[in-house]
């Protein structure tokens, strides 16, 4: 190899790596946004999680609102406990209670 294709090499390679480095910089700043839009709008979710408390190593607490319920679960150890967080349920607001 003489000293051209040396320098032609490490010019591809340089422009290569640029190029990458660009993608990951336009990834970070553009991708959410521009994959977000991209989307089809879902409808909304029944299930949605509300929060989370990290007990120990093994255990957690989960706090998960299913339809109008919220749930508080025990999770770890290789099992799960549910509980009731509140007995009485929160009213969302539906297109007729709304007008």
């Amino acid at each position: 190899m003489d000293f051209v294709e040396i320098l032609r090499a490490a010019f591809a390679l340089l422009v290569t790596l640029g190029l990458v480095m660009l993608a990951g910089w336009g990834m970070r700043r553009f991708g959410p946004d521009a994959m977000a839009r991209l989307q089809m709008p879902r409808k909304e979710r029944r299930l949605t999680l509300v929060e989370t408390l990290v007990l120990d190593p093994a255990r957690r607490l989960v706090l998960v609102r299913l339809d109008d319920e919220e749930r508080l679960i025990l999770l770890g150890d290789g099992r799960t406990l549910e509980t009731l967080k509140s007995p009485t349920p929160r009213r969302r607001k539906t297109p007729e209670t709304a007008a």
